[in-house]
Protein backbone atom coordinates (compact mmCIF):
# COMPACT_ATOMS: atom_id res chain seq x y z
CA UNK A 1 0.00 0.00 0.00
CA UNK A 2 1.34 3.33 -0.58
CA UNK A 3 1.93 5.96 1.89
CA UNK A 4 -0.30 8.88 1.38
CA UNK A 5 1.71 12.81 1.29
CA UNK A 6 0.01 15.88 1.49
CA UNK A 7 1.44 18.82 1.19
CA UNK A 8 0.50 21.91 2.38
CA UNK A 9 1.87 25.09 0.51
CA UNK A 10 2.52 23.46 -2.56
CA UNK A 11 2.64 26.30 -5.34
CA UNK A 12 6.51 27.16 -4.84
CA UNK A 13 9.08 25.72 -6.69
CA UNK A 14 9.96 23.02 -3.63
CA UNK A 15 6.22 22.18 -3.93
CA UNK A 16 6.33 21.85 -7.52
CA UNK A 17 9.50 19.70 -7.20
CA UNK A 18 8.01 17.25 -4.35
CA UNK A 19 4.81 16.52 -6.78
CA UNK A 20 6.89 15.66 -9.82
CA UNK A 21 8.68 13.61 -7.65
CA UNK A 22 5.31 11.75 -6.01
CA UNK A 23 4.17 11.55 -9.15
CA UNK A 24 7.04 9.07 -10.56
CA UNK A 25 7.45 7.22 -6.74
CA UNK A 26 6.51 3.50 -6.67
CA UNK A 27 5.97 3.62 -2.61
CA UNK A 28 3.81 6.92 -2.21
CA UNK A 29 0.64 8.61 -3.77
CA UNK A 30 -0.11 12.39 -3.08
CA UNK A 31 -3.52 12.83 -0.66
CA UNK A 32 -3.49 16.35 -0.90
CA UNK A 33 -1.30 19.62 -2.14
CA UNK A 34 -2.64 22.77 -0.39
CA UNK A 35 -2.53 26.40 -1.55
CA UNK A 36 -3.77 29.55 -0.25
CA UNK A 37 -3.03 31.57 -3.48
CA UNK A 38 -4.33 28.55 -5.82
CA UNK A 39 -7.00 26.79 -4.27
CA UNK A 40 -9.28 25.49 -7.19
CA UNK A 41 -6.30 25.60 -9.90
CA UNK A 42 -5.28 22.76 -11.31
CA UNK A 43 -1.85 20.92 -9.82
CA UNK A 44 -0.36 21.04 -13.47
CA UNK A 45 -0.07 24.86 -13.40
CA UNK A 46 2.93 24.49 -11.02
CA UNK A 47 3.94 20.64 -12.13
CA UNK A 48 3.93 20.47 -15.27
CA UNK A 49 4.58 16.29 -15.31
CA UNK A 50 1.09 15.89 -12.93
CA UNK A 51 -0.55 13.22 -14.54
CA UNK A 52 -3.77 13.74 -13.42
CA UNK A 53 -5.11 16.92 -15.21
CA UNK A 54 -8.02 17.09 -12.92
CA UNK A 55 -6.15 17.32 -10.17
CA UNK A 56 -6.27 21.08 -7.64
CA UNK A 57 -4.91 22.36 -5.42
CA UNK A 58 -7.22 23.08 -2.02
CA UNK A 59 -7.58 25.40 0.28
CA UNK A 60 -6.65 24.72 3.86
CA UNK A 61 -5.37 26.71 6.80
CA UNK A 62 -4.18 25.89 10.41
CA UNK A 63 -7.80 25.37 11.85
CA UNK A 64 -8.97 23.17 9.00
CA UNK A 65 -6.39 20.55 9.14
CA UNK A 66 -8.93 17.97 10.26
CA UNK A 67 -10.56 18.06 6.89
CA UNK A 68 -7.66 16.24 5.24
CA UNK A 69 -5.84 13.22 6.38
CA UNK A 70 -2.24 11.96 4.58
CA UNK A 71 0.32 9.33 6.44
CA UNK A 72 2.81 12.55 5.89
CA UNK A 73 2.68 16.12 5.94
CA UNK A 74 5.10 18.09 4.27
CA UNK A 75 5.07 21.52 5.43
CA UNK A 76 6.33 23.88 2.43
CA UNK A 77 5.16 27.55 3.96
CA UNK A 78 7.59 30.04 5.19
CA UNK A 79 9.94 30.33 8.27
CA UNK A 80 7.86 31.38 11.28
CA UNK A 81 4.86 29.89 9.95
CA UNK A 82 5.48 26.28 10.08
CA UNK A 83 5.24 25.89 13.73
CA UNK A 84 1.37 26.58 14.03
CA UNK A 85 0.86 23.96 11.50
CA UNK A 86 2.85 21.59 13.04
CA UNK A 87 0.59 22.17 16.18
CA UNK A 88 -2.49 21.75 14.27
CA UNK A 89 -1.36 18.36 12.83
CA UNK A 90 -0.37 17.10 15.45
CA UNK A 91 -3.56 17.18 17.83
CA UNK A 92 -5.17 15.78 14.95
CA UNK A 93 -2.82 13.07 13.79
CA UNK A 94 -0.74 12.60 16.12
CA UNK A 95 0.66 9.32 14.77
CA UNK A 96 1.22 11.23 11.58
CA UNK A 97 4.88 12.20 10.13
CA UNK A 98 5.55 15.73 9.75
CA UNK A 99 8.28 17.21 7.52
CA UNK A 100 8.99 20.71 8.25
CA UNK A 101 10.77 22.34 5.18
CA UNK A 102 11.19 25.48 6.91
CA UNK A 103 14.09 26.75 9.48
CA UNK A 104 11.46 26.96 12.40
CA UNK A 105 12.10 23.68 14.05
CA UNK A 106 15.83 22.88 12.47
CA UNK A 107 17.18 23.83 16.61
CA UNK A 108 14.38 22.00 18.29
CA UNK A 109 15.81 18.63 19.82
CA UNK A 110 12.55 17.21 19.67
CA UNK A 111 12.62 17.12 16.11
CA UNK A 112 15.01 14.68 14.20
CA UNK A 113 17.41 16.95 11.88
CA UNK A 114 16.55 15.64 8.34
CA UNK A 115 20.47 15.25 7.04
CA UNK A 116 20.50 11.09 6.35
CA UNK A 117 24.48 10.95 6.17
CA UNK A 118 24.36 12.34 9.85
CA UNK A 119 21.51 10.89 11.33
CA UNK A 120 20.18 8.16 9.24
CA UNK A 121 19.35 5.83 12.69
CA UNK A 122 17.26 8.35 14.20
CA UNK A 123 15.19 9.12 10.55
CA UNK A 124 14.16 5.73 10.76
CA UNK A 125 10.73 5.75 11.88
CA UNK A 126 10.93 9.39 12.93
CA UNK A 127 7.56 11.30 12.99
CA UNK A 128 9.29 14.98 13.19
CA UNK A 129 11.58 15.79 10.56
CA UNK A 130 13.03 19.18 10.28
CA UNK A 131 14.63 18.84 6.40
CA UNK A 132 17.89 20.78 6.82
CA UNK A 133 18.43 24.24 4.44
CA UNK A 134 20.14 23.99 1.07
CA UNK A 135 23.39 25.94 2.09
CA UNK A 136 23.45 23.63 5.33
CA UNK A 137 23.26 20.86 3.43
CA UNK A 138 26.45 21.28 1.01
CA UNK A 139 28.62 22.96 3.87
CA UNK A 140 27.89 20.79 6.50
CA UNK A 141 28.59 17.46 3.72
CA UNK A 142 31.53 19.55 3.15
CA UNK A 143 33.17 20.07 6.37
CA UNK A 144 31.76 16.96 8.26
CA UNK A 145 34.41 14.57 7.47
CA UNK A 146 37.14 17.45 8.87
CA UNK A 147 35.20 18.15 11.89
CA UNK A 148 37.54 16.87 14.45
CA UNK A 149 40.23 18.46 12.33
CA UNK A 150 39.36 22.25 12.43
CA UNK A 151 41.46 24.56 13.38
CA UNK A 152 40.01 28.09 13.74
CA UNK A 153 36.30 29.48 12.02
CA UNK A 154 35.93 27.80 8.37
CA UNK A 155 34.60 30.26 5.71
CA UNK A 156 32.27 29.13 3.02
CA UNK A 157 31.28 31.94 0.04
CA UNK A 158 28.29 30.03 -1.33
CA UNK A 159 26.42 31.22 -4.91
CA UNK A 160 23.32 30.00 -5.57
CA UNK A 161 20.87 30.10 -8.47
CA UNK A 162 17.89 32.84 -7.74
CA UNK A 163 15.15 30.02 -7.66
CA UNK A 164 15.90 30.16 -3.59
CA UNK A 165 14.55 32.95 -3.31
CA UNK A 166 11.24 31.83 -3.62
CA UNK A 167 8.34 33.38 -6.32
CA UNK A 168 7.59 36.45 -4.51
CA UNK A 169 9.61 39.55 -6.68
CA UNK A 170 12.67 41.12 -4.89
CA UNK A 171 16.43 41.94 -6.28
CA UNK A 172 17.65 38.31 -5.53
CA UNK A 173 15.14 37.18 -7.71
CA UNK A 174 14.96 39.79 -10.79
CA UNK A 175 16.98 38.48 -13.63
CA UNK A 176 17.25 42.10 -15.10
CA UNK A 177 19.07 42.65 -12.08
CA UNK A 178 21.14 39.40 -11.88
CA UNK A 179 21.91 39.93 -15.38
CA UNK A 180 25.69 40.49 -15.63
CA UNK A 181 25.50 40.48 -12.14
CA UNK A 182 26.27 39.07 -8.53
CA UNK A 183 24.55 39.91 -5.61
CA UNK A 184 26.08 39.50 -2.06
CA UNK A 185 23.38 39.22 0.38
CA UNK A 186 22.55 38.55 4.82
CA UNK A 187 26.98 38.58 5.05
CA UNK A 188 26.44 38.38 8.81
CA UNK A 189 24.00 36.13 10.95
CA UNK A 190 22.37 34.17 7.68
CA UNK A 191 20.28 31.46 9.24
CA UNK A 192 22.15 28.95 7.40
CA UNK A 193 25.40 30.19 9.74
CA UNK A 194 23.20 29.49 12.78
CA UNK A 195 22.32 26.13 11.53
CA UNK A 196 25.99 25.12 10.41
CA UNK A 197 27.12 26.39 13.32
CA UNK A 198 24.59 24.75 15.48
CA UNK A 199 24.56 20.97 13.72
CA UNK A 200 28.96 20.86 13.54
CA UNK A 201 28.70 22.75 17.09
CA UNK A 202 31.72 25.45 15.90
CA UNK A 203 31.67 28.76 14.83
CA UNK A 204 31.43 29.01 10.84
CA UNK A 205 31.35 31.68 8.52
CA UNK A 206 29.04 32.07 5.59
CA UNK A 207 28.52 34.65 2.71
CA UNK A 208 25.94 34.01 0.24
CA UNK A 209 25.35 35.35 -2.79
CA UNK A 210 22.87 35.15 -5.52
CA UNK A 211 23.77 34.53 -9.20
CA UNK A 212 22.08 34.29 -12.58
CA UNK A 213 21.43 30.73 -12.97
CA UNK A 214 17.79 29.63 -11.99
CA UNK A 215 18.30 26.49 -9.53
CA UNK A 216 21.67 24.99 -8.08
CA UNK A 217 24.30 26.07 -5.62
CA UNK A 218 28.46 26.20 -5.52
CA UNK A 219 29.77 26.37 -2.00
CA UNK A 220 33.98 27.24 -1.60
CA UNK A 221 35.11 25.83 1.51
CA UNK A 222 38.09 27.37 3.49
CA UNK A 223 39.60 25.44 6.67
CA UNK A 224 42.83 25.70 8.51
CA UNK A 225 43.12 22.07 9.89
CA UNK A 226 45.46 21.07 13.18
CA UNK A 227 47.58 19.20 10.73
CA UNK A 228 48.94 19.55 7.23
CA UNK A 229 47.22 17.55 4.91
CA UNK A 230 47.82 17.11 0.40
CA UNK A 231 45.08 17.14 -2.17
CA UNK A 232 45.68 13.67 -2.48
CA UNK A 233 45.12 12.52 0.62
CA UNK A 234 42.06 14.50 1.21
CA UNK A 235 40.77 13.02 -1.79
CA UNK A 236 41.21 9.73 -0.23
CA UNK A 237 39.61 10.26 2.95
CA UNK A 238 36.47 12.09 1.67
CA UNK A 239 36.01 9.27 -0.90
CA UNK A 240 36.28 6.31 2.09
CA UNK A 241 34.69 8.43 4.49
CA UNK A 242 31.07 8.80 1.76
CA UNK A 243 32.12 5.01 0.27
CA UNK A 244 28.69 3.86 1.23
CA UNK A 245 26.48 6.86 0.71
CA UNK A 246 24.34 6.98 -2.44
CA UNK A 247 23.80 11.07 -2.46
CA UNK A 248 27.21 11.91 -2.16
CA UNK A 249 29.65 12.01 -4.89
CA UNK A 250 33.44 12.73 -4.15
CA UNK A 251 35.44 13.49 -7.62
CA UNK A 252 38.87 14.80 -7.91
CA UNK A 253 38.22 17.74 -9.90
CA UNK A 254 36.56 20.97 -9.08
CA UNK A 255 32.51 20.09 -9.36
CA UNK A 256 30.26 22.18 -11.29
CA UNK A 257 26.82 23.38 -11.00
CA UNK A 258 26.24 21.51 -14.09
CA UNK A 259 26.47 18.06 -13.03
CA UNK A 260 24.23 18.47 -10.43
CA UNK A 261 21.54 20.15 -11.71
CA UNK A 262 17.91 18.43 -11.69
CA UNK A 263 20.17 15.45 -9.49
CA UNK A 264 19.58 14.60 -5.69
CA UNK A 265 23.44 14.18 -5.13
CA UNK A 266 25.77 16.49 -3.07
CA UNK A 267 29.23 16.63 -5.12
CA UNK A 268 32.54 17.21 -3.38
CA UNK A 269 35.98 17.86 -4.85
CA UNK A 270 38.42 20.64 -5.99
CA UNK A 271 40.27 19.15 -2.62
CA UNK A 272 43.32 21.51 -2.32
CA UNK A 273 46.01 22.07 0.23
CA UNK A 274 47.91 25.29 0.33
CA UNK A 275 51.85 25.01 -0.06
CA UNK A 276 52.93 27.59 1.83
CA UNK A 277 50.36 26.18 4.89
CA UNK A 278 49.58 22.47 3.92
CA UNK A 279 46.96 23.26 6.97
CA UNK A 280 45.17 25.63 5.28
CA UNK A 281 42.75 23.44 2.68
CA UNK A 282 39.70 24.63 0.23
CA UNK A 283 37.14 22.27 -1.17
CA UNK A 284 34.24 22.70 -3.59
CA UNK A 285 30.62 21.31 -2.94
CA UNK A 286 27.61 21.79 -5.31
CA UNK A 287 23.89 20.46 -5.64
CA UNK A 288 20.69 21.57 -6.59
CA UNK A 289 19.21 23.96 -4.29
CA UNK A 290 15.66 22.96 -5.15
CA UNK A 291 16.68 18.83 -4.79
CA UNK A 292 19.20 17.45 -2.59
CA UNK A 293 18.73 21.20 -0.59
CA UNK A 294 15.06 20.95 -0.54
CA UNK A 295 12.47 18.23 -2.17
CA UNK A 296 14.84 15.20 -2.95
CA UNK A 297 16.19 15.07 0.05
CA UNK A 298 12.89 15.50 1.77
CA UNK A 299 11.89 12.11 -0.10
CA UNK A 300 15.00 10.53 1.26
CA UNK A 301 13.86 11.45 4.83
CA UNK A 302 10.11 10.37 4.26
CA UNK A 303 11.72 7.25 2.87
CA UNK A 304 13.29 6.50 5.90
CA UNK A 305 10.60 7.56 8.66
CA UNK A 306 8.05 5.35 6.37
CA UNK A 307 9.62 2.20 6.23
CA UNK A 308 10.66 2.57 2.39
CA UNK A 309 13.74 1.85 0.49
CA UNK A 310 16.09 5.62 1.23
CA UNK A 311 16.90 5.73 -2.15
CA UNK A 312 13.01 4.99 -3.56
CA UNK A 313 12.05 7.33 -5.88
CA UNK A 314 15.52 9.14 -6.32
CA UNK A 315 17.40 8.61 -9.45
CA UNK A 316 20.84 9.47 -9.18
Amino acid sequence: MSARIGIVGGRGYTGAELLKLIAGHPGMTLAFASSSSQAGLPLRSACAEWPEPSDQFVELNVHSVASQSADAWVLAVPNGAAAGWARAIQDAYPDAVVLDLSADHRFDKDWVYGLPERFRNKLTGARRIANPGCYATGSQLALWPLAQRLSGTPQVFGVSGYSGAGKTPSRKNDPERLADNLIPYSLAGHVHEHEVSYQLGRDVRFMPHVAAFFRGISLTVSATLTEGSTADALLGEFQQFYRAEPMVEVTPDIPEVSKVRNRPVCRLGGFTADERDQRRITLVSVLDNLAKGAATQAIQNLNLALGLPETQGLET
